[in-house]
């Protein structure tokens, strides 16, 4: 992507609008950092004043953890349900409400420093970008977009607006993710030549028909703007607020639910990039004797994904990694005892001289046999993050405060755009699966099936099978654009 897609005439003017406003508006309104000291600038006995889109459930505990960090306000409150927005309301009390972020950004953006962003994933990049493009700083829960191209528009304009970002996976921030680090650092288990990651997500609806039955849209729901980008449909129950990630028109699945929490400690630790090829196999259901059900707008239910990444100083060869979901797990490693746990949800790298295990979030790291972690002395390296995984949030306001390119981020969209572009990728192979084609004798066949999909990283697109290239990018609905 160029520069020149991302500096549209129309932006500019937009931000210089609102930058001529907020420079008129300072002797009244409360001071944001561009008029205090310049881009990217906040005085330090200031705080971060931050507006939060999508504030129930995730959101409410993300705007709270940046508030318990002590260096933020939480000035300003949006979503599109008054019910899930409630909790935050009556903590913030002072914030002021909007049920439509773009009236919020265009009303309130001289009093915005930070914007973070806990909508279904659908959303994520036309908010984001939008406060990107005014000069905010951004905080975007995982995965950081929906589709690839996204994550790649996120990456680019991180950059260019030079705004400080950071991704919600906050086992990046983590102590175990930085022991292992340390361990595999020291040689204790060699070069990684094979990982794997595994969930019991989803723990939602997946594999399903689209339901017959329309649901009543709830008086205090905006469905339209609930919907956003995604294409119109009618409210069906229980869509909200957990139930859409099994959809593949507002979520992403188990590896874009938990991928971002289990993928990026190898991601991180082994210095991966994008993957050079990606095949799966997935859970089928049978609606009927030998009749396999077809559910193309529902996630499958569960999943084994494959991806191959370039060798990197800390790999042996190219390396293997596997994603498996809906349960699924790798083969017990020998060195685990029989009565010794395995978790529902884990990341297992095998070395050339030995294995290292960890939770979700990187957590509960262990040396394989777990008798060696009771002789374990590796000095710590790694720098430590203050308050580890809670230590996110204020890692990022206090970044923010700092101006950009002042203090090292541990999930910036520099490293959670290619993060999250790996994620979806393994999606294509997924939804590749269900791509029909049909016959010359009327037949139809589904070759994305037993197959393996080379990616061609500069480009954006697989090389053998273009099918699936269809969701790298989809069309927003009429009225809704990301902006570039």
């Amino acid at each position: 992507m160029t520069e020149d897609k991302l500096n549209s005439s129309t932006d500019n003017s937009r931000r210089n609008f609102i930058k001529t406003s907020a420079l008129a508006a300072a002797g009244f309104m409360i001071v944001p950092r561009h008029v205090l000291g310049g881009k990217g600038f906040l005085a330090p006995s200031d705080r971060l004043q931050v507006a939060g889109v999508g504030v129930g459930g995730k959101g409410e505990s993300d705007i709270a953890n940046i508030y318990k960090g002590g260096k933020s306000d939480i000035a300003f409150l949006c979503d599109v349900d008054d019910r899930r927005a409630a909790g935050s309301v009556k903590r913030f009390p002072k914030a002021k409400y909007y049920k439509d972020y773009r009236q919020m950004l265009d009303k309130e953006s001289k009093n915005i420093d930070g914007v973070v962003v806990s909508t279904p994933d659908h959303n994520h990049a036309m908010i984001a970008l939008a406060a990107m493009q005014l000069d905010k700083h951004v905080y975007v829960q995982k995965p950081l977009t929906h589709d690839i191209y996204e994550a790649r528009v996120l990456t680019e304009a991180a950059k260019r607006y030079q705004v400080v970002t950071q991704m919600g996976n906050q086992g990046a921030s983590g102590d175990g993710v930085r022991q292992l680090k340390d361990w595999c650092e020291a040689g204790l288990i060699g070069k990684v030549h094979t990982v794997y990651c595994w969930t019991d997500r989803p723990v939602w609806p997946q594999g399903i028909a689209w339901p017959a039955t329309n649901g009543v849209v709830p008086r205090e729901l905006d469905w339209d703007l609930w919907l956003g980008s995604a294409p119109y449909k009618p409210y069906i129950e229980k869509m909200v607020p957990f139930n859409w990630r099994g959809w593949w028109d507002y979520g992403t699945g188990a590896i874009g639910d938990m991928g971002c929490h289990l993928v990026e400690p190898p991601f991180s630790i082994l210095g991966l990039d994008t993957p050079l090829d990606v095949q799966c196999s997935v859970g089928s259901v049978y609606v009927d004797e030998f009749k396999r059900g077809y559910f193309p707008e529902s996630c499958p239910p569960s999943s084994h994904v494959i991806m191959t990444f370039k060798e990197t100083k800390r790999t042996k060869g190219d390396l293997q990694l596997h994603w498996m979901d809906g349960g699924i797990k790798p083969v017990r490693p020998v060195e685990l005892g029989p009565n010794e746990a395995f978790g529902d949800n884990g990341v297992l790298f095998e070395g050339t001289k030995g294995k290292m295990i960890c939770d979700v979030y990187g957590s509960n790291p262990r040396l394989l046999p777990l008798s060696k972690n009771e002789h374990d002395h590796t000095k710590k390296k790694t720098p430590r993050v203050p308050g580890g995984e809670d230590g996110h949030y204020t890692q990022w306001a206090e970044a923010a405060i700092a101006g950009y390119g002042k203090i090292e981020l541990s999930s910036p969209f520099e490293i959670a755009g290619p993060l999250t572009e790996t994620l979806l990728i393994a999606n294509l192979a997924i939804r590749g699966t269900d791509v029909q084609r049909r016959n010359a004798d009327g037949g139809i066949s589904y070759p994305g099936r037993d197959i393996k999909l080379i990616w061609d990283k500069a480009n954006l697109k697989v090389t053998n099978f273009d099918e699936v290239n269809q969701f790298v990018k989809r069309n927003y609905r009429a009225g809704w654009s990301l902006g570039v």
